[in-house]
């Protein structure tokens, strides 16, 4: 049975951006959550999600990407850019914790979460084995797609309309490990039953696969 410490309540970077940290014992790596606009660390399917993945031994990090202040204006909300500034803040924070400093970094972004996720997967620099898409907008990260460096899975509704096709335009750009899985009967926002199960099965498969240490598998 894995072993779950209650969530840490933590401040991260000069904005001091909230989030919820929760560690199981050993974990096998960190998954940081970026949300899709106008929601934060409270997302009930990104919380259902993470808490699936503690479950299945990874440790996780949902925190608001902008201040109370800076979610009033919605430019804010859209600005890939600046979302993915604040993921990659939030993983060099990670990165100088000794809880958290030995793990390997994931992303799962949700809607331009998902955008914002492969657009920090994009820098240099960045520390992250793995990304996952949920009805993502990874269009949004628009030239940085051919420079993303990490095996990347897009989950995409069956019935999400656009959403498919951009997915699909994305994913013929990337030159990384990938995949795409579309879910029959699911919608934008995975609300049908079941659907967002299946979410959780194909997330804990590709970081089961990517982001434990090679002495751990």
């Amino acid at each position: 049975m894995v072993v779950i410490h209650e969530p840490l309540v933590v401040e991260i970077g000069p904005q001091k951006l909230q989030g919820y940290l929760a560690l199981p014992g050993d974990p096998k790596g960190l998954v940081i959550f970026a949300h899709g606009s106008g929601s934060g660390r409270m997302s009930p399917r990104n919380n259902y999600v993470a808490a699936a993945l503690r479950k299945a031994g990874f440790a996780t990090l949902l925190l608001d990407l902008l201040t109370p202040l800076e979610e009033k204006d919605r430019r804010n909300v859209f600005d890939i850019e600046l979302l993915a500034s604040r993921l990659s803040l939030a993983t060099r924070w990670a990165a100088e914790r000794a809880d958290t400093g030995n793990l390997n970094v994931g992303y799962f972004g949700a809607s331009t979460g998902g955008g914002a996720a492969l657009m920090a997967a994009a820098e240099p620099d960045a520390r992250v084995a793995a990304v996952v898409s949920r009805g993502g907008r990874p269009d949004l990260a628009g030239p940085a797609l051919v420079h993303v460096h990490a095996p990347v899975l897009l989950i995409v509704g069956g019935l999400d309309g656009p959403v498919i096709g951009m997915n699909r335009d994305a994913f013929g750009q990337l030159r990384v490990e990938k995949e795409l899985v579309i879910i029959p009967g699911a919608g934008h926002l995975f609300e049908e039953p079941g659907t967002l199960d299946q979410v959780v099965h194909h997330a804990i498969r590709w970081f089961l696969t990517h982001l434990p240490n090679a002495e751990e598998c």
